[in-house]
């Protein structure tokens, strides 16, 4: 008998096996990406003080993505993030794709935080 998964425990399943292989701290923060149907969001950690250190997604004030498709609203959130991070004096990450696939919207996201002059 074939047990099928659906996409959601595929996700955690991916999500649990690099969990504990990323860390961020104070200097280097972890981006981590939520992805829902509608909307994406992104924050960025500091796990050893456990404090979001700057955050954005794209119902956040500031981020007009009405008439845009959601692979562009995602790019936008990218830079947006990328440029509160520069205000915070942070300059690299380490990407938590939270278990998502690198693919349309987490790839759009990550593009527009380089773009934004973030590296990881």
């Amino acid at each position: 008998m074939i047990i099928k998964q659906d996409k959601n425990e595929a996700r955690l399943k991916r999500k649990l096996r690099i969990k504990d292989k990323l860390n961020g701290t104070a200097e280097v923060p972890r981006m981590c990406v939520y992805r829902s149907t509608a909307h994406i969001y992104v924050q960025l950690i500091d796990d050893i003080g456990g404090k979001t250190l700057a955050s954005s997604s794209c119902i956040a004030k500031g981020i007009n993505v009405k008439g845009k498709n959601k692979t562009t609203a995602a790019e936008l959130v990218g830079k947006d993030v990328a440029a509160k991070a520069k205000k915070a004096g942070i300059k690299k990450v380490v990407f938590d794709r939270n278990g998502y696939i690198y693919t349309g919207r987490v790839k759009s996201l990550a593009d527009g935080a380089r773009e934004g002059g973030l590296q990881f």
